[in-house]
């Protein structure tokens, strides 16, 4: 295979292969003049002449790192994995430390099936710093995690993966592939393990939430209440599936409610469960109960964007523009893709004759709903719900 010179090129850049290593002894002249050569070689893209002057070096020093690197870097990219392997194993054994020969070597090794990859892939995944290469090495080590069933090492390495490049589709599609087949594997477990437990309840009426059935799983989550009242978290959950299955029915209202105020009992002050007092006191047209609710949930954690857009939406419907505008930029801040609190943003700054502000939030509104559209319709087509959304979210303007 003839590569071309821009690709040849970045074989060796990304690859790393080009080492400057001391030589000494009688040899060493010998030495210099074919790596000279078989790098003016590599730089008018003359693979035959490269190929012969490596070739020469190794004659008079077997163990030449450099030489077997850039020998195993051209073995790799024209497919001939066999003898790369040979030449880049014995360019890591002279020098351990060679990240990037390292990585080749695992991928090459992964192919052959040869079980010394895992360790190799590893070695280099934990030194690589080249994105392109550290993320090709990282999804092929995961793989291998995968397919000997250690789920906890492929979740640290797509852990590290995300954290590298969150927008990257490979890594995303990995990522969102193993967290479903670890959250498969622990269901089963506690379907084994614990048919009959609260926590399995649980699971169950969170799965059907997730499908949208907020009925049957309603039912699920009193059944888990029946089995355990004192599990943490269980009767907030009630609350919202309650809320968002009928939140204007009063008897809805009424029932979470009283749910929150046990969650309050057994967990103590909560910022996300004065939130929802907050939504049921708005749902009631409690302004200044709402107010007073999202208000001690702002107090408890100002970082709460739902505390924060509480009070904002509030504030707005008091006439209160300007103290609104406070609350909004922080949950704008806290979180960037909430359509509604750019929805409600823009309001506050027309209401204070901020026009040009005004028009930038609505236009990211505009995008972020768009987006979300796009989003639930890919669930429609997996036959799921995205997570339901707050009544007040869910009745904005063109949502």
């Amino acid at each position: 295979m003839k590569l071309s010179s821009s690709a040849f090129t970045a074989v060796f850049v990304c690859a790393g292969a080009i080492l400057v290593i001391s030589q000494s002894g009688p040899k060493s002249s010998g030495v210099d003049v074919h790596i000279r050569r078989a790098e003016a070689a590599l730089r008018s893209n003359d693979q035959q002449t490269a190929i012969a002057e490596f070739r020469a070096v190794l004659s008079l020093d077997p163990k030449h790192a450099e030489a077997h690197s850039n020998l195993g870097v051209i073995e790799f990219f024209r497919g001939d994995c066999k003898s790369a392997v040979a030449d880049l194993r014995q360019a890591v054994n002279a020098k351990p430390s060679l990240a990037k020969p390292r990585a080749l070597l695992g991928i090459c090794e992964k192919r052959l099936g040869d079980p010394d990859a895992q360790k190799d892939l590893a070695a280099a995944f934990a030194k690589l710093d080249d994105p392109k290469l550290r993320t090709r090495v990282g999804l092929e080590l995961a793989e291998l995690y995968q397919q000997s069933g250690d789920l906890e090492h492929v979740t640290s390495t797509m852990a590290a993966l995300v954290a590298l490049n969150p927008e990257d589709p490979d890594i995303l599609y990995f990522t969102q592939r193993t967290y479903s087949e670890l959250a498969e594997d622990t269901l089963n477990k506690l379907a084994i393990i614990a048919p009959g437990s609260a926590r399995m309840q649980q699971t169950i009426a969170e799965r059907l939430v997730n499908n949208g059935d907020l009925k049957n799983a309603i039912d699920h989550y009193r059944k888990a209440l029946e089995l355990d009242p004192k599990i943490v978290g269980l009767h907030y959950e009630l609350a919202e599936a309650v809320l968002e299955a009928a939140s204007s029915d009063s008897a809805a209202q009424t029932e979470s409610e009283k749910e929150l105020q046990a969650a309050l009992i057994a967990e103590g002050d909560n910022s996300n469960i004065e939130c929802e007092l907050g939504r049921i006191a708005t749902l009631r047209s409690d302004l200044q109960g709402a107010y007073n609710h999202y208000l001690q949930a702002f107090q408890l954690d100002s970082g709460n964007t739902q505390a924060q857009l509480g009070l904002g939406r509030t504030l707005m419907t008091m006439s209160k523009p300007q103290e609104a505008r406070k609350y909004l930029e922080m949950a704008v801040k806290s979180d960037p893709l909430n359509n509604e609190a750019h929805y409600r943003l823009g309001l506050a700054y027309r209401n204070l004759q901020m026009a040009e502000q005004a028009q930038r939030e609505m236009q990211l509104f505009q995008e972020i709903k768009k987006t979300k559209e796009q989003v639930r319709a890919l669930y429609r087509q997996m036959n799921r719900e995205p997570r339901p959304e707050h009544e007040e979210t869910a009745n904005l303007p063109g949502d």
